[in-house]
């Protein structure tokens, strides 16, 4: 994709900060024609309030509000709030900003009157100025469980309370059976437009299998007549930020690229991997398109993404 050239519609399967990194340069260059596909499967209720992670980063790191050096959270951010709630002898693991209490008040306040989370979303991305479609990926509740040492751990208490210390033996979606894939996903890939599906370099087992858990979803991305691509989160045998490397292991994976294309066997087009990674990416049974993948600056999230989008749509001329 040329510099001045913008493609049609493109859908962006997305989770955690690695992932909401690349959605911004997806946004910087897309605009409105992003659609954004979060996890939910990180959602839960802390304090009576309902929490949304990764849609909240999301939100937060499209709208400019996100705190850049954590990844999550505002940037403007106060505590007076979870230090009085230390006080009362509250749970204070995890971690609500005052200024951000206000996601967390109005969207539980509106899912107890029957709104949809899709809904909700949809009106928060507006009143911040995001202009890309933000979607969850499925309004029905699933919830990540991780199987541990420890036992069985909903993710945030895995991931935050515990700081994935425990050794991961199994990951399960709960409600996943039951859950529909979002409508509005279904409608972006009928967009005659629709120009590409990205996966971002999210943890596949805890940001982007929630959504591959859900019935149908996997299928309806499999017959889209559009490339697939997906960015790895390895880097030189490591994950950039989280516990993707760690977890591969526990699993019996290899922390490389080999493990990540198998990991999404009969999925992809292509494969988007670190320059570290090119010899070992040379062995690989797809399309592979190398380049720097560390994103530590706008600059570098709007390069990569025009990396993506270009390499998309050479698989694209390849198909025609």
């Amino acid at each position: 994709m040329s510099e001045g050239s913008r493609p049609g519609r493109v859908i962006a399967l997305c989770g955690g900060v690695g992932g909401a990194k690349l959605a911004m340069g997806l946004y910087r260059i897309l605009g409105e024609k992003l659609t954004i596909v979060v996890n939910t499967g990180d959602d839960f209720e802390h304090l009576g309030l309902c929490v949304s992670p990764d849609i909240d980063t999301v939100l937060y790191t499209l709208s400019g509000l996100a705190n850049r050096e954590l990844g999550w959270g505002r940037g403007d951010e106060t505590w007076n709030f979870m230090e009085a709630v230390a006080v009362l002898g509250a749970e204070t693991w995890f971690r609500l900003g005052d200024r951000d209490l206000a996601l967390h008040v109005e969207r539980t306040r509106r899912l107890k009157a029957g709104h949809s989370l899709s809904e909700i979303v949809r009106d928060f991305a507006k009143s911040l100025g995001v202009t890309a479609e933000i979607v969850p990926m499925s309004d029905d509740p699933v919830r990540t469980m991780v199987v541990t040492s420890e036992g069985t751990l909903p993710f945030q208490r895995y991931f935050v309370e515990r700081r994935c210390v425990p050794k991961v033996e199994r990951i399960f979606f709960e409600g996943a059976e039951l859950a529909r894939p979002n409508p509005a996903l279904r409608e972006a890939l009928a967009d005659p437009n629709l120009a590409a599906i990205i996966l971002c370099p999210s943890n596949p087992f805890l940001s982007i299998d929630p959504l591959l858990s859900i019935p149908g979803l996997a299928t309806l991305l499999r017959q889209a007549a559009v490339p697939l691509v997906a960015v790895s989160p390895i880097i030189g045998g490591k994950a950039v930020k989280g516990p993707t490397s760690k977890i591969m292991s526990e699993l019996g994976l290899a922390a490389n690229t080999q493990a990540i294309a198998d990991h999404y066997a009969g999925l992809l087009d292509g494969l988007v991997v670190d320059e570290t990674d090119r010899a070992e990416s040379a062995s690989l049974a797809l399309p592979v398109r190398v380049t720097a993948t560390l994103m530590t600056s706008d600059a570098d999230r709007e390069r990569l993404a025009r990396d993506v989008l270009d390499f998309a749509s050479q698989l694209a001329g390849r198909r025609a």
